[in-house]
């Protein structure tokens, strides 16, 4: 099996829990402004290696999640902020460029320290 990413969440934002309503989380960098960092999983910011494709697999909190769609910016802004959006709405189009379009689940919040891992289906 292919690792193309990995992380560790380091903190989780006083408001992240808001969003779980809306099936989503956004992940963002220790880096994050402090105006968005409240919103956020902090996570360490590392290089995606390959390419992600609808049809590989979220790892988070220990429970996997078939990708949907990759918005196009998705692997630049893991990289350099390590700022994109979960969402987890089934959706096979992708909306917003730095989206991850996730299969449909009722999320509950992360711990810190919590892994974070994308892998290739099938290898």
């Amino acid at each position: 099996m292919q690792t193309l990413y990995e992380t560790n969440i380091q903190q989780i934002g006083s408001s992240a829990a808001d969003f779980l309503s809306e099936g989503m989380f956004i992940l963002f960098g220790e880096n994050a402004p402090a105006e968005l960092s409240d919103f956020c999983l902090l996570i360490s910011i590392n290089k995606v290696n390959g390419s992600i494709e609808a049809g590989d697999i979220l790892s988070l909190n220990g429970k996997e999640y078939s990708i949907t769609a990759v918005g196009e910016a998705v692997k630049k802004n893991l990289e350099a902020l390590g700022h994109i959006t979960l969402k987890f709405d089934g959706s096979d189009v992708p909306e917003l460029p730095g989206s991850l379009y996730l299969e449909k689940a009722e999320l509950t919040l992360p711990k810190a320290d919590s892994k974070i891992q994308i892998v290739k289906r099938g290898e």
